[in-house]
């Protein structure tokens, strides 16, 4: 016996910067269908008297004299075999829908969950509430939007291993040695490979794992601080030493990728904001000196590109492009890497191509091919705020790593 999976659910926040406004936002998204909705004044952490911050300082104080928006749409028809990976296009879509509203009336779209509607319903907070629909659901197309037809992947590298764990560790820690010598000399991010506590810690069960919890000791958790900056020189050190497999290393240039890219990333996420609220929002510092660090290792780099294999040059070029600084060289005989034409290895090499070479319309159009077959590059494009450089910079990790076997 079969039994239909339990409707699906998606909560909705927005901020906008005025009860009119916030009001007129709610009934739109009744009117699409969503059964709950509530306003309320945007309330600082320091204000809600059951708030572990109640009495300190709100932690968003440029929202002060806003209003949210939340609301809850419940997709899911009677009789419908449906499941959350047949409804993402469709809800992708759905959050652009909603993202839009928000920016009709002047404000932005906060965030989004997910998960069982009828869990959802019974936490939804009801203080503000202004619809309330007990049976309402989107109603859903017939038949339900696909993802974009992915293109054929460019030709396979030659594998290239992440290495054994517990060699991995030890020429990890042995670089951390001869570069610091103890752990009272090492940055605070590379510090723990040199402690007691450590060496005689559980081994690990896969290399991979090691060199996720190495970058989250760098950044945790993908923030940037002048922390991160100072531990640039050791990852460097590390996709440079000829000790550590290919695959290692490659995965190590795709972290380097990833610090690079996250002042984009960040600007991407909060275009909306940014926009509503009529300001320019400056890079953080740790972004700042991260991707500085990063690219003052870019030429030793670089200067193995003579050496390294295809899979690790497409790393390579990729990170390069997202030093973005106008002194990085265009690597070598780049157009010689193994792209054919009409594969998603060479939409990706013409976006890098193109920021390499600092032309803003080459960016975009490459931008437009990658969203014509990527979904998560459609949607971040798809907001009229998101500079288009930045909307690259910020799938570029994804989609290299994705190429080269090391990413998702």
């Amino acid at each position: 016996m079969t039994t239909t999976p339990p409707a699906w659910g998606v909560r909705y926040a927005l901020c906008l910067p005025a009860e009119d406004a916030a009001r007129a936002a709610a009934a739109e998204l009744a009117g699409r269908g969503h059964r709950l909705t509530a306003v309320r004044a945007h309330a600082p952490s320091g204000t809600v008297p059951s708030s572990p911050w109640q009495g300190t300082t709100s932690l968003d104080p440029e929202l002060a004299g806003w209003w949210q928006v939340f609301s809850l749409a419940v997709y899911g028809g009677a009789g419908r075999d449906l499941n959350r990976l047949a409804l993402q296009p469709f809800l992708r879509g759905e959050r652009l829908q909603v993202a839009h509203i928000a920016r009709t009336h002047g404000g932005f779209q906060q965030g989004a969950g997910e998960g069982h509607a009828d869990t959802l319903e019974r936490v939804f907070p009801r203080d503000g509430l202004t619809h309330e629909h007990p049976t309402a659901e989107v109603p859903l197309p017939t038949p339900l939007p696909t993802d974009p037809i992915r293109p054929p992947a460019g030709p396979s590298w030659p594998l290239a291993g992440i290495g054994d764990p517990t060699e991995v560790v030890r020429a990890v820690v042995t670089a951390a040695e001869q570069t610091y010598g103890s752990a009272e000399d090492a940055p605070d991010a590379v510090g723990w490979l040199l402690d007691e506590e450590f060496a005689f810690g559980e081994p690990y069960e896969t290399a991979a794992e090691f060199l996720g919890d190495l970058v989250d000791a760098v950044a945790h958790q993908g923030t940037c601080t002048a922390a991160t900056a100072e531990a640039v020189p050791f990852l460097a050190h590390l996709a440079r030493d000829e000790d550590l497999p290919d695959g290692t290393r490659i995965l190590l240039l795709g972290d380097l990728l990833r610090l690079a890219a996250t002042a984009a990333a960040t600007a991407v996420s909060l275009a909306d904001r940014t926009a509503a609220l009529g300001a320019t929002r400056p890079e953080s510092a740790g972004d700042h000196l991260t991707r500085q660090a990063i690219t003052r290792e870019l030429p030793s780099l670089l200067a193995r590109w003579p050496d390294e294999t295809d899979a690790t040059r497409f790393a390579l070029a990729a990170l390069a492009a997202a030093c973005d600084d106008q002194n990085v060289p265009l690597p070598p005989r780049l157009n010689e890497l193994p792209a054919p034409s009409g594969t998603t290895r060479a939409d990706v090499l013409s976006l890098v191509t193109a920021l390499l070479t600092r032309d803003d319309h080459a960016v975009a159009t490459a931008l437009n091919q990658v969203s014509s077959w990527h979904p998560r590059a459609q949607e971040k494009a798809a907001g009229p705020h998101a500079l288009p450089r930045d909307v690259a910079l910020a799938i570029l990790p994804d989609l290299a790593m994705c190429d080269v076997g090391q990413g998702n």
